[in-house]
């Protein structure tokens, strides 16, 4: 990947998924994220050829970076229960199988929650069923492991885990999206000049630096080791303009694409303002202003 970070956000897919690409190039962004289908339900939308080719053809002319597909919510590949873990499975291929039709680079999920059962417990199902996606689906889409706040009984809070899961799979698709809000919340202090180095150094040394494909920028609302999922808009939250003017810069950080999934300055998600910022701080060029926090 590029050695300046691509940065975008995520973006809506109403009206026809190839519609993404305008409103990406709308808000100036160089790489996005989409759903592919309600993020909370199991239906799967239907994505008519003529848009998914359109979507295609928008994208080259656009001369975009890199898109991701955000897999639904709803995927638990950590649950016992077996009905749960066919739903699961199912879906995370067939999110795979759309990322190949639109030509996206992968697909970023979370694998769940154990639901009690113990990490060591849950591996072999998790492997099994990102295998079983990953073998009926096409090449063309990478899976993207995203690392989650550490709430309760959820599982791929730490690099360890996470670089469990990866040797468990074995398979060259499987790559990482940090997010930095999920991270700060799980006890990597992303906002201070050590508690990143320390973080950047546990990364390659669990998963390696070549893992790293995408990056959820996110301030977060809540303080260090919360365990909360809360994202905040870059400078509003506890880590901080300063920090991410660091990692953005940072030598592992800005091999990946970066996409922003912040309420938004005007409170309508990532706009226009949101990607100006970051690319300010990734060009080392004068922040704009940025508002204080509603709160």
């Amino acid at each position: 990947m590029a050695r300046t970070p691509s940065l975008g956000a995520h973006v809506s897919s109403a009206g026809g998924i190839d519609k993404a690409v305008d409103r990406a190039v709308d808000l100036g962004a160089e790489s996005f994220q989409i759903f592919g289908a309600a993020p909370q339900m199991w239906k799967r939308k239907h994505h008519p050829d003529e848009d998914t080719e359109s979507y295609r053809q928008k994208f080259t002319q656009a001369r975009l970076k890199s898109s991701f597909i955000h897999a639904v919510y709803l995927i638990n590949l950590a649950s016992p229960d077996d009905e749960l873990l066919r739903k699961s499975t199912d879906t995370l291929t067939a999110e795979l199988d759309l990322a190949a039709r639109i030509g996206a680079d992968g697909v970023i999920f979370h694998v769940g929650s154990h639901m009690g059962s113990g990490f060591d417990h849950a591996l072999p199902r998790i492997a099994a069923g990102m295998r079983e996606a990953l073998d009926r689906t096409p090449d063309d889409a990478l899976l993207l492991l995203e690392n989650n706040a550490g709430a309760g009984r959820s599982v791929g809070s730490t690099f360890s885990e996470l670089s469990a899961i990866m040797n468990a799979v074995d398979n060259p698709r499987v790559r990482i999206c940090l997010d930095t809000c999920h991270a700060h919340a799980a006890g990597y202090n992303v906002a201070t000049i050590a508690g990143l180095k320390a973080t950047v150094d546990e990364f390659q040394r669990e998963l390696g630096a070549d893992k790293l494909a995408a990056i959820h920028a996110n301030d977060s609302k809540t303080p260090l080791g919360s365990g909360r999922d809360r994202h905040e808009n870059i400078g509003q939250g506890t880590i901080g303009v300063k920090a991410f003017r660091r990692m953005v810069r940072n030598r592992l950080f800005r091999k990946a694409a970066w996409l922003l999934e912040v309420p938004g300055y005007e409170g309508n998600g990532p706009g226009k303002a949101d990607v100006e910022v970051l690319k300010s701080l990734r060009d080392d060029a004068d922040v704009p202003d940025v508002p204080a926090p509603s709160g």
